[in-house]
């Protein structure tokens, strides 16, 4: 038997159909409209965040910025931007009173030149400078190595230290971690001098555990016997004589850190020759 012919739709039925393809495509278009409407007004929300976001970037890179030319140094700071210790406890008896980086040279001396203030010591104690960073990592291994001799030398006489404390590695912190230590430092030498080189030696022993916050380097100057830092800290009172230190030591060509000099001569790498440098020195003297 021959299959029957399929009954074709009526007239009403092909309207009928006819009128519901078309609500399913209004439909589908409408949803299409308001999805299309909310992206475009994310698309607004996430653009204006994003300028929130550089606004805030760039506000927070000039306050970062702001640090004046000019300002106070700390008990024991000298012309050159160092803190010199005589003994583990003691600082020189010097005062720079107010440092000024529009006095410092336009331009870099020659690659090789002796920074200004360092020179053979003559019949004195030994004299050794170091440029240090609080957030470089030779610079922790420089005072993990040599700390307890350091300290040895000063409190029998042997050599003077002085820190010239740079802020180089800013680069490196989000929280201008080189400038803040820098900071706490001079204001631990300023407050309490005896507690100087047990903070500046703490602070370096600190490194491989991160950077502090402010909080955390009033605390780490408590520990080391300097009370009284917290506004100095906070403030960033002695952030100008870091930044004036930082130029100087780039105007001298001092070119990364630790850069260190045993009685005028550049030890040519700090951290592993810097003891055998020293003892050569003491030895010719004896």
């Amino acid at each position: 038997m021959a299959p029957a012919p399929a009954r074709k739709p009526t007239k009403a039925e092909r309207t009928a159909a006819a009128r519901e393809e078309e609500r399913r495509a209004r439909e589908e278009q409408q949803q299409k409209e308001r999805r299309n409407g909310l992206l475009a007004k994310w698309g607004v929300v996430a653009a204006a965040l994003i300028v929130v976001v550089l606004i805030a970037v760039v506000v927070i890179n000039n306050a970062r910025g702001q640090v004046a030319d000019a300002g106070p140094a700390p008990r024991g700071g000298n012309e050159q931007g160092g803190i010199t210790l005589v003994s583990g406890t003691e600082l020189a008896p010097v005062q720079a009173g107010e440092v000024d980086t529009s006095t410092l040279p336009s331009e870099p001396v020659a690659e090789g030149s002796v920074p200004e203030g360092i020179g053979a010591s003559g019949d004195g104690p030994l004299q050794v400078v170091a440029y240090v960073d609080v957030n470089c990592v030779h610079c922790a291994d420089f005072e993990a190595r040599y700390s307890e001799q350091i300290r040895s030398w000063l409190d029998r006489g042997d050599i003077t230290f002085e820190y010239r404390t740079v802020a180089y590695l800013d680069r490196n912190s989000a929280t201008d971690y080189s400038s803040r230590g820098a900071n706490a430092a001079a204001c631990v030498a300023d407050t309490a001098p005896e507690a100087y080189f047990d903070f500046t030696s703490r602070l370096f022993a600190h490194f491989e555990q991160g950077e502090l916050d402010d909080d955390g380097l009033v605390a780490l100057a408590g520990e080391a016997g300097a009370a009284g830092v917290a506004a100095c800290v906070e403030d960033g009172t002695f952030r100008p004589w870091v930044k004036y230190t930082t130029e100087a030591a780039q105007s001298a060509a001092v070119g990364g850190t630790p850069t260190v000099y045993v009685d005028g001569d550049e030890v040519t790498d700090a951290v592993s020759d810097f003891g055998t440098a020293v003892e050569a020195e003491l030895d010719e003297r004896s």
